[in-house]
């Protein structure tokens, strides 16, 4: 397992590598100007002039070996030397936003916590309520229980956050007034009080990407029990007098995780895509708003940095799965 992993960290380089290339080149050929919202007063010619300050002179290849550097060396010399003391990144320039013209990752840092409390919380959520679902759902096939737990996760996987969020703030927010319809990221959770503010104000954007993460990872469950249900194995344990819990619960749910541990560890990617839609209907100061800003305002050293740390958050997590694969079976080998 050890040479495995060494090796899909290896292969993991020049595959994030081109995964950079094709990034900067998709933005460098898309349309849109920094300079873009500028006012109009503003003469050509100091346009132009503030583009070449911005580095926007150069040509394509020099910028992206520039990123490269300051993405790979820079930004982790800085972290180092915040961390211990040191000086490695002295006098090296950052990844420099164009819209704030601050450093990249000083901005993301400030972002991320909001997201993380709204995203990680639905995804535990979602995880939670999904496996018993499925497992119940698979446990008692064709009854109530497992026909209307399919129609609900049917519908939150066919409906999109963008239209759940706004429906779930008409009804609780406004014709109900029991939740909040906005986020307000100045809160500082401080004592008990403010940190059932805290909680209060994350139930709506965290029902809807839950909704999602659960409908789709009840699938899963439950297609992966049904399947192992009918195994040899199991009518063996039977056989040998095991009880049903013993049956369920550690053969077949063992069993059954394995391609559900796919499911999971890919979707949390995928569950900070939907919280850029989710960010904006809920006005949560996080990552999924930065990237929109960022978008808006031809910021391409902010969408290039956000975009391509969602794509290691990928490989990285197609590592885990693979890892985890050999964990929950033995039968699994890599090396």
């Amino acid at each position: 397992m050890l040479t495995f992993t060494i090796r899909r960290l290896l292969l993991s380089i020049p595959t994030l590598l081109f995964i950079a290339f094709v990034i900067f080149m998709l933005l460098e050929l898309a349309p849109g100007d920094p300079m873009g919202q500028m006012p109009l007063t503003i003469p050509d010619e100091v346009k132009q002039r503030m583009r070449e300050a911005l580095g926007l002179g150069e040509p394509w290849y020099t910028r992206f070996a520039l990123w490269l550097y300051q993405f790979f060396v820079v930004e982790p010399q800085y972290w180092i030397d915040n961390a211990f003391g040191t000086n490695f990144a002295d006098g090296k320039q950052r990844i420099i936003s164009f819209q704030s013209r601050a450093p990249v990752f000083d901005i993301i840092a400030q972002r991320m916590p909001q997201t993380l409390w709204v995203v990680g919380m639905s995804y535990i959520v979602g995880i939670l309520i999904a496996l018993p679902i499925g497992i119940i759902s698979a446990y008692k096939q064709y009854s109530v229980f497992d026909q209307s737990g399919t129609f609900i996760t049917m519908i939150g996987f066919s409906i999109p956050p963008f239209f759940t969020g706004p429906l779930l703030i008409v009804i609780f927010a406004v014709q109900l007034d029991w939740l909040p319809s906005i986020y307000d990221t100045t809160h500082v959770v401080r004592d008990w009080e403010t940190f059932k503010f805290q909680i209060w104000q994350m139930v709506l954007p965290v029902m809807v990407l839950a909704l999602q993460t659960t409908a789709q990872i009840a699938r899963y469950m439950r297609a992966s029990m049904l399947d192992n249900l009918g195994q040899d194995y199991v009518r063996t344990a039977r056989a040998k007098g095991l009880s049903e819990s013993i049956v369920v619960m550690k053969h077949v749910l063992r069993n059954s995780m394995i391609p559900v541990v796919t499911v999971i560890a890919l979707g949390i990617p995928s569950i900070f895509g939907g919280a850029i839609i989710t960010e904006q209907v809920f006005k949560v100061n996080g990552l999924g708003q930065l990237l929109i800003l960022a978008l808006q305002g031809a910021d391409i050293p902010m969408v290039m940095t956000i975009t391509f740390l969602l794509a290691v958050l990928i490989v990285l997590m197609n590592l885990i799965a693979d890892i985890l694969y050999g964990v929950l079976d033995p039968r699994i080998r890599y090396d």
